[in-house]
Formats: C-alpha cells, structure tokens, sequence
C-alpha cells in the first residue's frame, strides 16, 4: 500500500467535530482526502435551513461522508439546543412504557435528524441506569430495570432507523452502575461478569437483534473483563462485543478527549490502542482552529501501521465498517422520504406532548388544577453535564408562564450565593425571597436530581418550612416525595415542563 493510501485509510476512521456553522477550509481539504466522519455539535446547529446547507457543503467535498449527531431526546439535544427538545428523554420513555409509543418518538427524532441530512444519530442510550446517584446517565436511561431498558432500546433503535438514519447503541458494556462522569475521570464498574450479564448486557443484546448499525464504546474500567479501559480493550470489543454478542456493525469511541482516558496518553496513542482493541471510527468532539490536530490522528495511525504497532489489515477492517454504514445510508434513501412525507407536528402538541404527560407521576391528595392563580416559580438547578452541553429547556416557570400569565420565578444554582451553607454574612435565605412570603400566590419548587445534591435538599426543606403548601416538581430521578403535592416528570426537556406545566394548570391533554 502506498504511504497516499494508507494516509487516506487513516483518515476514514477518524469523526472530529469542528467549529462554526459552515465547513472550515481546512475541512474541506480533509474531506477532500479520504475524511470518513464528521460530528455534529449545538455550535453547529443554526436551525433546520441552516444545517442542512452545512451538512450539504459537506457532502459537496465527500457524498458519502458519514456525518453524526447526539441526538437524544429529552436532556440531550443537539438539534433543538436552542429552545430544548420538543420530546421527552428515555426514563420518560421507560416510565411510561408503552414501546409503541417509544417507537414512534424515536421516528419523530429521525425525521428531525433525517431532514439535515444526517447519518448517523449518537443514541439511543442503552445503559441500565442502576445508581441514582449516577452523575451522568441519570434520566438518559430508560430505566433501572434491565428487561424494560432492553425493551425500549429495541423499539427505539427501530424507529429512528425506519426513518433511515443509523442508531447507535451507547455505552458499551454499559455505565449505568457508575458515581464518576467519564468527561472527568475514568469510572469504575466493579460489578462481576454474572452481574454484568444480568443486568448490564441484555440491552445490547436486544440492539444487536434489533439491527442496531452501530454502538459507541464508553470509557469505563470494567475489572472483571479487563485491566484496561473498555475502549481500549481487545476483550471488550472484540472478545465480548463482536465475538459473543455477535456484533458486526460500526464500533466508535465516545469522545476520545474525554479525560477518562485523556489522562492515560496521548490522542494519537488512544486512536491506535482503540483501533487495535477493535473499535472502527474514532470520534473526538473537537479540532484544533486549522484541523493539525485532525492530521496528528492520522500520522499517528498511519504511522502505527508502518511500525507495525497496528496491523494494516486491521485498519482496512474499521475503514470497511465506516464506508458499509455509508452505504446503508444511501440505500435507505426512499426510507428517509418517506419519513420526511408525514405531516409534521407543532412543538407544543402531538406525540412530544403525549409521551411527556404519559411519563407523569404525582402522588399526594390534591388533583388537577393545582395552580389556579399565577405562581411564583424557585427552580433548583444542578450544574449540567458536557454530555448536555449547550441545550436550554424552556424551564417550569416558562412553561406555566405560557399557560398562566403572571408567572415569576427565580433559578438558583449551586454557586449561587443562596445555595451556600446558612449563616454566612449577607446570607438573606430562602424564606425571605419575596415570591415565597407573599401567602397570596402559589408557590412551585422545581427540583433537578435532588437525591444528588445535598444543597438543593437543603434548601428544598427550608422553602417547605416557609411554604408547606408549595407544590414540588422533579425533574430528574425521584426521590422520596416531598411537599402537598409532589410531581415528577421523569426528565428535564422543554416537552416535559409544557406535560407538568398542563398537568398543575388541569390543562392536561390539552
């Protein structure tokens, strides 16, 4: 093989993001040699019109370029990160569980995902999410029950591929029983192989059977399969992933800059060691200004071929699986039109709306309408995950201000100065904020993950103390139920605060 072809071949393998709302020069020229991938992300997006003419500059330069996105649903939303998305995320899915009903988001999904022009969608999230104190996973999951999540994995991954774009199962082996976010640290699964095959695996299992056309690798130490982390592991994705579940599709990293495995190497090395283990597409979430860094990738890989560090044949393999899911694409051409050919729907009603109130669940005495008078709104929000980037959501306080004019409200973060510890000097507490001392107005709590923040429980209480008729919202994974009236929507999209904002206002199924 000449060094301009194994050059090229290097440069299959590799889905970098970039920067700006149209391609670079530099990628340009990229594409131009060989470039298999690109990825997608919320600075890209300038609305439908507008990526769609990016992702057709791109396959101006490389028709069959693969061009991916995180496209989730719910929290995760690259799509739709200007305004949040307009459908509930898996737990909503899960709590709801009607996989019909599962099935036909995810095709709403791919129809978004379809009309820009996009390969290959970044989900669905098929991890058994089995601590809720998991920092990262959380509501992305389906659930906490393998059976149900294998369940929704399959009718999801069936919907969004009858749109015709490919689904990709995330995060092999599986990093719902995790405390560490592997943007920031490499996790741990210390669970043993039975367990793992219990719980973890099935899951995958159902993606396999269900035709998915790729699975994304997560960063994770899994002790008792190997000693190294799962992305790097040859036991993981060749031993487990493609050998036992039978899994022939596309193998791709999650984010390689990740510093789960960042802090082990050096980009380049990370590249080689995962394409050895047997990982096909390397994606790495961003390029430097000018794409050197895009280059270095593939004079590392290039350049473990030479060594013989990587055998060549092994880099002709994950090149093959990448231009094999090209061409899936293009086979599925009149499946995209299809899809694109249904009517479409309005953000704040049809399927979107129907899956998020289906997801609800309140328990305490009152019923519906709970606010019949404009409320003021204290929304506790946790800090968000580099998985949920730049996505907005409208918030409960928006979504009650559509319905109920009149509506205030206030956020507080965890560095907010409300949020620190009581007694500090100029400390005013929660109490005294004016909304909550005025006994003539509802007041609504919204709460994110409160079983995983200490300050956000804290202050829970202290506005229940003032206000014990303040109606509590959670947004992300329930915990004991608190305050008159507690509802939880399961999720924290735009889709599920308009669900909860109908259901308080007795507005609910429109």
């Amino acid at each position: 093989m000449s060094g301009a072809e194994l050059d090229r071949m290097a440069m299959t393998v590799l889905q970098p993001g970039f920067d700006g709302t149209a391609p670079p020069d530099w990628l340009r020229h990229a594409l131009a040699g060989g470039l298999g991938g690109v990825v997608l992300f919320a600075r890209n997006v300038t609305g439908p019109e507008g990526t769609a003419a990016l992702v057709a500059g791109l396959r101006a330069e490389k028709p069959d370029v693969v061009v991916a996105v995180d496209e989730e649903g719910g929290v995760v939303t690259r799509m739709e990160a200007a305004t949040g998305s307009s459908w509930p995320g898996n737990l909503a899915l899960g709590v709801a569980d009607d996989e019909s009903l599962t099935r036909g988001v995810a095709r709403r999904i791919g129809r978004l995902v379809a009309a820009a022009g996009i390969t290959l969608d970044y989900a669905p999230v098929v991890d058994v999410n089995a601590d809720p104190r998991n920092p990262v996973i959380g509501v992305r999951s389906f659930g906490s029950d393998p059976g149900l999540v294998a369940r929704h994995s399959a009718a999801w991954i069936e919907g969004l591929q009858s749109a015709g774009v490919a689904a990709c199962a995330k995060h092999f082996p599986g990093h719902g029983d995790t405390v560490t976010d592997s943007h920031l640290a490499l996790p741990t699964v210390s669970a043993p192989r039975e367990l793992l095959e219990r719980r973890d695996l099935p899951p995958f299992r159902a993606a396999v059977a269900a035709g998915v056309r790729a699975v994304m690798c997560g960063h994770l130490l899994v002790p008792h399969l190997d000693d190294v982390p799962a992305t790097l592991s040859r036991a993981v994705v060749t031993g487990l992933l493609r050998e036992e579940l039978g899994f022939d599709g596309l193998v791709v990293t999650d984010a390689i800059e990740m510093r789960a495995v960042a802090a082990l190497a050096p980009a380049g090395e990370i590249a080689v060691r995962a394409l050895a283990a047997g990982v096909d597409a390397v994606c790495v979430g961003r390029s430097s200004e000018r794409g050197e860094s895009v280059y270095a990738l593939r004079d590392a890989i290039a350049g473990a071929v030479r060594a013989g560090v990587l055998p060549e044949e092994r880099l002709a393999e994950a090149a093959g699986r990448v231009r094999s899911l090209a061409t899936w694409y293009a086979d599925h051409a009149a499946a995209r039109a299809e899809a694109l050919a249904e009517p479409g729907e309005a953000p704040h009603e049809g399927l979107g709306q129907v899956a998020a109130g289906a997801a609800l669940r309140a328990t305490g005495s009152a019923v519906p309408p709970v606010i019949r008078a404009a409320p003021f709104v204290v929304e506790l929000v946790a800090g968000q995950t580099q998985a949920v980037g730049r996505a907005r959501r409208l918030g409960l306080a928006g979504a009650l201000a559509e319905i109920v004019p009149g509506t205030t409200g206030i956020e507080i973060h965890a560095e907010d100065e409300l949020a620190g510890p009581p007694g500090q000097p100029g400390q005013p507490g929660l109490h005294r904020l004016p909304g909550l001392a005025d006994p003539s107005r509802p007041v609504v709590i919204a709460v994110q993950d409160a079983v995983r923040h200490d300050w956000m429980r804290r202050l829970l209480a202290e506005a229940l103390a003032a206000r014990p008729d303040a109606v509590v919202v959670e947004t992300g994974i329930p915990g004991p139920p608190a305050g008159r009236v507690y509802l939880a929507t399961h999720g924290g999209s735009t889709a599920s605060a308009r669900a909860a904002a109908r259901w308080l206002t007795g507005r609910d199924g429109g």
